[in-house]
């Protein structure tokens, strides 16, 4: 039996946390990269990023006017992909563990509280024969940072890189997928961005008193050229009056784009059945939920 992974927003992650991040675009890389290397220099926690981006390209953070002096100062540390390779260019295990290790010894030295950490190893993928390798540093990445009871990590991970049974197995070291922070919760209706497909994904229960927070979040990602797509998969109620909302939106955004609904609760795909999606217009039938 796998390991059970459970999501969690990134801003709710804490020191002993190991968690991972598949992302689709680098728009969803942001959204969940920036606040988790923002909150942390904000806290005056030390900050490691491991990747491709020098500290002014950041994911979520490019273009911080003060990545200057967070580099100077020593509480961002950036280290390139090189450094954790062998001189031929191929990902080392031993030589990122050791790296790593350094750093996080050094921040206890210097008296950071706690220290971030997060390393997008997407590029090692694009070498022959780096897969069993990359299987190999994130079981023993997880008990690094295991031992480690200030820190918390994030293992980024393209998925454009990798087949869905490499990113199974790789994501499957971790008990944590991190998500975005959502765009509103009040503990009855929460609200996340999604990408790729563009959209937003739905949990609680959305009433007509709920509509103002789903309309702002509908125009925050109504500046897309694609179709929207809206989750319901974990809906438990949903008022048929959202509905209305809906084709109302649909009716003013862009001509040709739609909104599309996935995993509609049953009671109410069953009734827009019955009803004919023509009359929904604007509105279009997404995927089903399992039976």
């Amino acid at each position: 039996m796998g390991i059970r992974i459970t999501a969690q927003p990134v801003g709710e992650i804490r020191p002993g946390d190991h968690a991972a991040f598949p992302f689709a675009t680098p728009a969803e890389q942001a959204q969940v990269i920036g606040p988790f290397l923002e909150d942390g220099l904000a806290a005056r926690q030390k900050v490691i990023y491991v990747g491709e981006a020098g500290h002014r390209r950041l994911p979520g953070l490019g273009g911080c006017p003060d990545a200057d002096r967070f580099v100077r100062t020593g509480q961002l540390r950036v280290i390139p992909s090189g450094a954790v390779c062998l001189p031929q260019g191929h990902l080392d295990p031993d030589r990122m563990l050791a790296v790593i290790g350094r750093e996080i010894t050094e921040a206890a030295e210097q008296g950071y509280p706690a220290v971030r950490l997060t390393a997008d190893m997407s590029w090692a993928l694009r070498q022959s024969g780096a897969y069993p390798l990359m299987l190999a540093c994130e079981a023993r990445f997880a008990e690094a940072v295991a031992a480690e009871p200030a820190v918390m990590a994030i293992c980024q991970l393209d998925r454009s890189r990798c087949s869905a049974d490499q990113l199974r197995a790789l994501t499957g070291t971790h008990r944590l997928r991190v998500t975005a922070n959502p765009e509103f919760d009040d503990g009855v209706l929460r609200i996340t961005r999604s990408h790729a497909p563009d959209g937003l994904r739905l949990a609680g229960e959305l009433d007509t008193a709920r509509q103002e927070p789903l309309l702002t979040a509908l125009t925050s990602v109504g500046r897309a050229t694609t179709d929207t797509h809206l989750d319901f998969a974990e809906v438990r109620f949903l008022d048929l009056g959202i509905l209305s909302l809906l084709v109302t939106y649909a009716l003013r955004i862009s001509p040709g784009r739609r909104l599309i609904l996935d995993d509609l609760p049953p009671d109410v795909a069953s009734l827009i059945q019955t009803l004919g999606w023509r009359h929904l217009p604007g509105l279009a039938r997404g995927r089903s939920r399992p039976s």
